[in-house]
């Protein structure tokens, strides 16, 4: 299992269609192979500021999502949206021993 979290930085004029274009990415993804969770949040202290989080079976699921086409129009939005590049973060579920 993979989890990934990925938290952009918009322009707080581009709110909407950000939005919009997440509704649809969303949409698609959660009907993906491999796709266990696929959610967006909004960030209480910064409302430019969202956070994908996502669950996936297999690396390999997460890598084919990445070149599906409706990605590619996903990103097409977000370059016009953001104000800062995407932070992306790759999570295996290994808990780390704090003991």
């Amino acid at each position: 299992m993979i989890y990934v979290v990925a938290t952009l930085t918009i322009k707080p004029e581009t709110r909407a269609a950000l939005i919009a274009g997440a509704k649809t990415c969303i949409d698609i993804t959660r009907k993906e192979k491999g796709c266990i969770l696929y959610d967006l949040h909004e960030s209480t202290t910064d409302p430019a500021r969202f956070v994908f989080v996502e669950q996936w079976e297999t690396i390999e699921d997460l890598m084919a999502h990445g070149g599906n086409a409706h990605m590619k129009a996903w990103r097409a939005i977000v370059k016009e949206c953001m104000s800062a590049p995407t932070r992306i973060e790759i999570i295996t579920p290994e808990k780390v021993d704090i003991r």
